[in-house]
């Protein structure tokens, strides 16, 4: 089983030990150090938080993504501090379930494309949704490498990506995305917290899952309200809707 997260907005502050050093999937290297460069000379505009989609706010992000190749790195497992990541509890997994985590956890990430949770980066500023000089929409520059790396992995894939970073990568009809409602609208900010708990409970009670029927009814017995809709087309991914 395969576990995709978005990254968060909300990060560590900093970084603590050694910069950054060798990380998973080293075949996308190479793009890496491509929107790293882009990354660093689009800080340096004056246009910046524009290109960037930043807030006035959060112009003291932009010093991090000048210093990345030097500052202090932290596991990705240490870095991201959203409300999904929260309710995850990467920190307080216990040790089987911490193990799981480290195999079947994949960050999607705009900068670093995927990471899993024991790779080191430091603290950084960089969306999936943005369009960086050169090198263009992220999430389309991202796809051909990271595809490539990914279907080379085995197992159901659980999406709790956003829309943003599941543009990186379709697994197709082996993926099942998880969607959150309340009321019978899709909820945001809850479903960042459902989708951090899902994953948890994922990783806690050692479920493997060979197919969403499996899936479905793994959440179904541990409490959750869901539904299994098949693909609407050939190659498309299952959906689960979560009721709250």
């Amino acid at each position: 089983m395969l576990i995709l997260l978005p990254p968060s907005e909300g990060k560590a502050g900093e970084g603590s030990g050694a910069p950054l050093g060798d990380l998973s999937f080293p075949a996308l290297d190479r793009p890496r150090k491509r929107v790293l460069t882009a990354l660093m000379r689009a800080s340096r505009r004056r246009d910046a938080l524009d290109v960037l989609g930043l807030s006035p706010g959060l112009a003291g992000e932009l010093a991090k993504n000048l210093e990345l190749q030097t500052a202090p790195a932290l596991p990705a497992a240490d870095l991201y501090t959203g409300v999904l990541y929260e309710k995850l509890g990467l920190g307080t997994l216990t040790d089987e379930a911490r193990k799981r985590a480290e195999e079947s956890v994949l960050i999607f990430s705009g900068l670093w494309g995927v990471l899993r949770i024991i790779d080191r980066v430091p603290p950084y500023r960089l969306s999936m949704g943005v369009t960086l000089p050169v090198l263009g929409g992220l999430a389309a520059f991202w796809r051909p490498a990271v595809s490539k790396e990914l279907e080379r992995l085995d197992g159901l894939v659980v999406d709790l990506r956003s829309a943003t970073y599941a543009g990186a990568w379709q697994p197709g009809e082996r993926s099942v995305a998880v969607r959150v409602f309340r009321d019978g609208k899709v909820v945001s900010h809850m479903a960042k917290a459902t989708r951090g708990e899902i994953a948890r409970t994922l990783l806690e009670t050692g479920a493997d899952p060979a197919t969403p029927g499996e899936l479905a009814a793994h959440l179904t017995g541990h409490g959750y309200a869901v539904n299994l809709i098949e693909p609407a087309r050939p190659n498309r991914s299952w959906t689960i809707d979560v009721s709250l």
